[in-house]
């Protein structure tokens, strides 16, 4: 493993910053659990604001942090 690759992890194909992950993972969660928690006491709303949450942390997470992608055309692969 070469020493700039030490910090990545291997998710689905994809490498992945430990630390990009973590952030991302505490915002979802906590976005989502407190949806949940704060949402009024009926048969849905829970549900509801807990998705919602989730939803809002994924937002956020993926505006937060930029893909580290490059990618290079090779001439001849049109």
């Amino acid at each position: 493993m070469k020493e700039e690759d030490k910090g990545y992890v291997d998710i689905w194909g994809d490498n992945v910053k430990i630390k990009d992950l973590g952030i991302s993972m505490i915002l979802c969660i906590g976005l989502a659990l407190g949806g949940y928690i704060l949402a009024p006491d009926n048969s849905t709303q829970p549900l509801l604001f807990g998705l919602s949450g989730g939803v809002l942390g994924f937002i956020i997470s993926s505006i937060i942090i930029k893909p580290k992608r490059n990618i290079t055309k090779v001439k001849g692969d049109d």
